[in-house]
């Protein structure tokens, strides 16, 4: 009989698969990432408990156009700055991809909140745009241009949160109890230049970064950089406190309900 591809693979099958996962090249992306400052009510109101806002109530965007080998990834994120008792990180909010591979891996695994959409980075000259786009509607545009290069960081180490948690079947609250993930992101970058210009928000009932205006921009950058991760469960959460925030993870429909913020684009 014929190999049947949904059926079991053998155990020296799924060890290469894991050795070679293991075993991964450097794989170089080209970004744009802002930062600005937001209303710290803001900030405060997105992120669930345990997590807490940190002195700064900043949020992040990045943009990149990720060097896969004959699959070129398109990924981007919006995220605020959050803490975890003494730990200082990131909390994504959203993370667009272009590629479906990429999506299921990252949610699965360590609970990123990873959706299919549109992530654009272009350059021309020195001038620099980067979108990051769902049901037709960029609702983040960077655009600028670049003004100088920058000096190297050394390897650097960031921290991420993320909420894995599996709904229950029947759609009411948790299968089981979630659990907060710290990713521990290691990054090198081999350029790095400066770019002057300014951030666009635009209204979208599922994507309503809107709500998180730019007050005051601290920087955007364009780089070239690796990234390599690994994640750890920190702690179990209180499914009651992280229900009221389980409509981030999904669109749902009921966003069409709530009003825009006035003047729309920020």
């Amino acid at each position: 009989m014929a190999r049947v591809r949904y059926g079991a693979r053998t155990e020296a099958e799924i060890a290469a698969t894991r050795a070679q996962s293991a075993a991964l090249p450097d794989i170089w992306s080209t970004g744009v990432v802002a930062v600005w400052e937001t209303d710290p009510d803001v900030v405060a109101a997105v992120l669930p408990p345990p997590l807490e806002p940190t002195g700064r109530p900043l949020v992040r965007v990045t943009v990149s156009r990720v060097d896969l080998p004959g699959h070129p990834l398109g990924a981007g994120s919006v995220s605020v700055a959050a803490a975890h008792g003494d730990r200082e990180g990131w909390y994504p909010l959203v993370m667009p991809m272009t590629h479906e591979r990429a999506l299921t891996g990252g949610r699965e695994v360590f609970g990123e909140p990873k959706k299919l959409g549109e992530v654009l980075v272009e350059r021309e000259g020195l001038t620099v745009r980067a979108s990051l786009a769902r049901h037709g509607i960029a609702f983040v545009e960077v655009r600028g241009a670049v003004s100088g290069e920058l000096p190297l960081p050394g390897p650097t180490e960031r921290t991420d949160f993320y909420f894995k948690f599996l709904p229950a079947v029947d759609g009411s609250g948790f299968e089981s109890d979630p659990v907060l993930v710290h990713c521990l992101r290691r990054e090198k970058v081999r350029r790095l230049e400066r770019v002057t210009g300014d951030v666009v928000l635009r209204e979208s009932m599922f994507d309503p970064v809107a709500d998180l205006p730019v007050r005051r921009l601290v920087e955007i950058t364009l780089g070239e950089k690796t990234t390599d991760q690994r994640g750890r469960v920190a702690e179990r959460v209180d499914p009651a406190a992280l229900l009221p925030f389980l409509h981030q993870r999904y669109d749902d429909p009921r966003q069409a309900l709530d009003a825009p913020r006035e003047g729309g684009a920020v």
